[in-house]
């Protein structure tokens, strides 16, 4: 059996709200039979596995998106003055070149 760790579990919260879905047969089929291997009700497979979704699309929006006036000068500022690398970036360049010349 698989490991399954409810990523809801932790939300002290009543559950009285519904969600609804239409999907395939197969697709059902494929989800039921993950969360009999995983030993969970497809409910709690199929919420916790949407709430995990959720969570990583919020977060990666969170990284790419500048949220303030200021945040945008500076990030800008620096695409256009970028520093100078220090020691442990050139390092890590030679480090790649390295790498890559001796990959095959």
């Amino acid at each position: 059996m698989l490991m399954f760790e409810d990523s809801t579990a932790a939300i002290d919260e009543p559950k009285n709200e519904r969600l609804e879905a239409r999907t395939q047969r197969s697709v059902k089929q494929t989800i039921r039979r993950a969360a009999t291997i995983c030993g969970v009700e497809l409910t709690s497979f199929v919420v916790s596995a949407a709430y995990r979704a959720a969570q990583e699309a919020i977060e990666a929006q969170k990284i790419t998106m500048l949220n303030r006036d200021a945040d945008q000068a500076v990030f800008f500022s620096a695409l256009e003055n970028p520093p100078q690398p220090n020691e442990r970036l050139r390092k890590a360049f030679a480090l790649r070149k390295n790498l890559i010349a001796n990959a095959d």
